[in-house]
C-alpha cells in the first residue's frame, strides 16, 4: 500500500451538545483515530487525567507557549486558554494517522484556516430548550452560567454554516453512526484510496 497523508476531523457542538460523549463513542469504534489532547489552564474536572483528557498547565506556562509559536490554535473561552500542539499534529499526519480535534469554533475557525481540506462537522441539539435541560441536568452550572452558555451556543449556531456535515443528537446512537459513518466515508474517498491502493488498482486495471 502507498503511504496517506492523515486528515484531520474537526468535531465543534455548543456546551452540553453532547460532543464529548460522542467523540469518546467515535474513538472507542474507530481505534485508527487519535484524539489530539489539547492544552488548557482551567482546573481539571472529577475523573480528568493529566495527558489524557487534557494537558493541564498553568497561565504562565501556556502564555510561554503562545510566545514560542508551539499552538496550531489557541483561544481563550470562560476565561481559560485551550490550544493544540502543533509539532504533535503535523507528525501524525505526516504518518499517517487521522486526527480528532475537539475544538471549538474559534480554533476550528484557525484550523480550517491553515488546514483548508480539513473535514469538519457541527454537532446540535435539537433545540435550545433540550440544550438548557441537559445544562441544567449536570447540576454543576449556576444560572447565571447556563444564561451565558445558552447566549454562547446561539453565537456559535450561527456559524454552522461554515461546516462540512452537521449532526442533530437528538438520538445518541443514531447520532454516534452518523459521525462515524463521516470518518469511514472520508477513508472512502477516490483520491485517498487510488493513493493508498495503487498498486491493488494497478494489477487489476488493463495494462498500456
Amino acid at each position: 500500500m502507498s503511504h496517506t497523508h492523515g486528515t484531520i476531523f474537526i468535531v465543534v457542538a455548543p456546551s452540553g451538545a453532547g460532543k464529548t460523549s460522542l467523540v469518546s463513542a467515535l474513538l472507542q469504534a474507530e481505534n485508527s483515530v487519535e484524539l489530539s489532547v489539547s492544552y488548557t489552564t482551567r482546573a481539571p474536572r472529577n475523573g480528568e487525567e493529566n495527558g489524557r483528557s487534557y494537558h493541564f498547565v498553568d497561565r504562565n506556562v501556556f502564555e510561554s507557549m503562545i510566545e514560542a509559536g508551539d499552538f496550531l490554535e489557541y483561544a481563550e473561552v470562560y476565561g481559560n486558554y485551550y490550544g493544540t500542539s502543533a509539532r504533535w499534529l503535523r507528525e501524525r499526519l505526516a504518518a499517517g494517522r487521522d486526527i480528532l480535534l475537539e475544538i471549538d469554533t474559534q480554533g476550528a475557525r484557525q484550523v480550517r484556516k491553515l488546514f483548508p481540506q480539513a473535514v469538519s462537522v457541527f454537532i446540535l441539539p435539537p433545540s435550545i430548550d433540550i440544550l438548557a435541560a441537559r445544562l441544567r441536568g449536570r447540576a454543576t452550572d449556576s444560572e447565571d452560567v447556563i444564561a451565558r452558555r445558552l447566549s454562547e451556543a446561539r453565537t456559535e449556531i450561527d456559524q454552522v454554516a461554515e461546516y462540512d456535515y452537521i449532526i442533530i443528537n437528538d438520538d445518541f446512537e443514531c447520532a454516534k453512526m452518523d459521525l462515524i459513518s463521516v470518518i469511514r466515508s472520508q477513508r472512502l474517498n477516490g483520491a485517498r484510496q487510488r493513493q493508498q491502493h495503487q498498486p491493488v488498482i494497478a494489477a487489476m486495471q488493463t495494462q498500456a
